[in-house]
């Protein structure tokens, strides 16, 4: 395509488009970015299309999935940047606390060696030898979700026993 002719098909289509992304998205910078993303993809597909009816089509859905998966996106980054500051709350809030003296190496031993089979077993593949659970699950035949449950129960039976000491 020249110039003019990309120039024509932009202005086509990108207020459509535009309308569409910020229907979804109701953020007008996205939604150009959405709309010039997808005007890119079309000019820079290797596919031709019959009729303008499938080229008007082919942008439209196209612009949509964009909007969406774009929408997903931010999702997913709030839900994050939500859960980080839940966690740096709460850590704030234990910090707050005084956890009393640490354990030394002795004391974790001595609890390690008291914790069941199974739990020592998990618990010391998993922090001493920074094993994974998929790792751990070819290696003892158990499933993940089973090692994972050995693995929390493990660690709470671990600070009980570390707390008595």
């Amino acid at each position: 395509m020249t110039r003019q002719e990309i120039s024509e098909f932009y202005r086509e289509h990108h207020r459509r488009l535009y309308n569409i992304s910020l229907r979804i998205l109701r953020d007008p910078a996205e939604a150009e970015e959405v709309m010039q993303d997808t005007l890119l993809k079309y000019l820079s597909a290797p596919g031709t299309f019959a009729s303008p009816a499938q080229v008007s089509a082919w942008l439209a859905r196209t612009c949509i999935r964009a909007s969406i998966d774009r929408l997903r996106k931010k999702r997913r980054h709030d839900a994050f940047l939500e859960d980080y500051a839940l966690q740096e709350d709460a850590q704030g809030q234990d910090e707050t606390e005084d956890p009393g003296p640490l354990p030394d190496i002795s004391q974790v031993r001595t609890a390690m060696d008291a914790l069941p089979e199974p739990y020592r077993l998990v618990l010391g593949l998993v922090l001493i030898e920074g094993l994974d659970y998929g790792e751990i699950a070819a290696l003892t035949g158990r499933k993940e979700t089973t090692l994972r449950s050995l693995y929390a129960r493990g660690r709470h039976k671990l600070i009980e026993l570390l707390k008595e000491i």
